[in-house]
C-alpha cells in the first residue's frame, strides 16, 4: 500500500479565539518539487415511434445543445460585444455539438470568431448556488482565477478565450470557457490510458505526461491557483500527445484563511484525505492528486475500482488507503508516488 502523508508538525492558525489545524503542504509539495527534477530522464412534423427504437442517447445529445443554445442566448437588454477582456461576446459564440458529459458539466465543440474551440457549460445541478449571496461569491471567486488564467502562456495548461457567467430563471449560474484544442484534436489522457490497460506505456511516455502535469501544476500554484479537480480525465492530449492541463470549472485562488476552503469538491479517487473529511486545505490537495495521477499513468488502471463510493472514502479518511504500488515500478517513482 501506498504510505499515507504523515510525520510533518501540523501548524496551528488561530484567529479570533479559534484554532484551526491545518496539515503543512511541505511533504506533498516537495514531492512535486522533487518530480519536476526527473526531466533528465530519457523519455416538427408528427410521427409515430416505436419506443424500442428510439435513440435515447442521440435525443440526450440534442437536449444538451437545445438546453446549451438556450442558455447561451444574447438577451434583448444586453450591450452588445464582451462586458470586459475575458468574458464571452455571445453573439459571435456558435454551438455545434456536445462531446462529453462529465461530473461538473457538458464539454460543446463551438466556433469563436471563426475560431475552434472547446465550451464548457457548467451545472450546478437542483443542489447548486441558488441564493443570491452564493451567486455573487461565485462569480466573485471564478473571476479572480480567470483574471490570472487569461493572462497564462504555458505549455501544458489549455490557452484561455473567453468565459461567461449567466443564470437562469432558478437563479443558477452557468460558467462557459473557451479552450483549445479543440475536441476535433483533443482526447483525455484517461482515454489514452485505458487503450492501454493490457500493454501499458512505456516508461519514458509515464515520464513525459506526468513531468507535463507537474510542470502544468506548479505554474498554477505559483499563480495560488487551486484546480480541486486533478484526474486524468481532465489532462488533454492534442494530436502530438502533448499534455495540458484542462476544466478549471471549480478551481480557487488559494485562501489566506484556511477556513474558507473546505467541502468535498473534486472527483473520489482523487481527492485528499483532508478534502474527503471537510477540513480545511490548500494547494497541496492537487499533490495528493497528482500522486494518483502518476500511479495511473504507470499503471493504465483506475484507482480503487472495486470499492463503493462509501467503502473507498471511509478506508481513505480512515485507514490512509492508497493504491498498491507494483513491485515493479522504478524505485524512484514509487518513492514520489508515496511522498504526494
Amino acid at each position: 500500500m501506498m504510505a499515507s502523508r504523515t510525520g510533518a508538525q501540523s501548524t496551528a492558525v488561530v484567529e479570533e479565539s479559534m484554532a484551526v489545524v491545518v496539515e503543512p503542504p511541505n511533504l506533498k509539495v516537495a514531492a512535486l518539487g522533487s518530480f519536476l527534477q526527473l526531466g533528465d530522464i530519457k523519455e416538427e412534423e408528427e410521427y409515430e415511434y416505436r419506443a424500442d427504437m428510439l435513440d435515447l442517447t442521440s435525443m440526450d445529445i440534442k437536449l444538451e445543445e437545445h438546453m446549451a443554445a438556450k442558455a447561451l442566448g444574447k438577451r434583448d437588454d444586453e450591450p452588445e460585444g464582451p462586458k470586459a477582456a475575458w468574458e464571452i461576446d455571445l453573439s459571435s459564440l456558435h454551438i455545434q455539438r456536445a462531446v462529453a458529459h462529465g461530473v461538473h458539466g457538458t464539454l460543446f465543440r463551438a466556433e469563436y470568431y471563426e475560431q475552434d474551440v472547446a465550451v464548457k457549460l457548467l451545472d450546478r445541478g437542483e443542489n447548486g448556488y441558488s441564493t443570491l449571496e452564493e451567486i455573487a461569491h461565485l462569480r466573485e471567486s471564478l473571476e479572480d482565477v480567470v483574471i490570472i488564467w487569461q493572462k497564462l502562456d504555458h505549455p501544458n495548461i489549455t490557452k484561455f478565450i473567453s468565459v461567461s457567467m449567466e443564470t437562469t430563471n432558478l437563479m443558477i449560474p452557468h460558467l462557459t470557457m473557451t479552450v483549445p484544442p479543440a475536441p476535433a484534436v483533443a482526447h483525455a489522457t484517461s482515454s489514452h490510458l485505458i487503450k492501454h490497460m493490457d500493454s501499458k506505456l512505456p516508461y519514458k511516455e509515464v515520464v513525459r505526461f506526468a513531468l507535463a502535469m507537474a510542470r502544468g501544476l506548479s505554474c498554477l500554484h505559483s499563480r495560488n491557483i487551486v484546480h480541486r479537480d486533478v484526474k486524468t480525465e481532465n489532462m488533454l492530449l492534442d494530436e502530438e500527445l502533448n499534455l495540458k492541463i484542462a476544466d478549471f470549472g471549480v478551481a480557487r485562488l488559494e485562501a489566506q484563511d484556511p477556513r474558507k476552503m473546505t467541502g468535498t469538491t473534486g472527483t473520489l479517487g482523487y481527492m485528499a484525505p483532508e478534502v474527503l473529511n471537510g477540513k480545511p486545505y490548500n494547494h497541496s490537495c492537487n499533490v495528493c492528486s497528482f500522486g494518483i495521477c502518476l500511479w495511473e499513468i504507470y499503471c493504465c488502471d483506475m484507482p480503487y475500482a472495486n470499492l463503493s463510493f462509501t467503502d473507498a472514502s471511509s478506508a481513505i479518511v480512515q485507514q490512509g488507503l492508497r493504491p498498491k504500488i507494483p513491485r515493479c515500478c522504478p524505485s524512484t517513482m514509487a518513492c514520489i508516488m508515496r511522498r504526494c
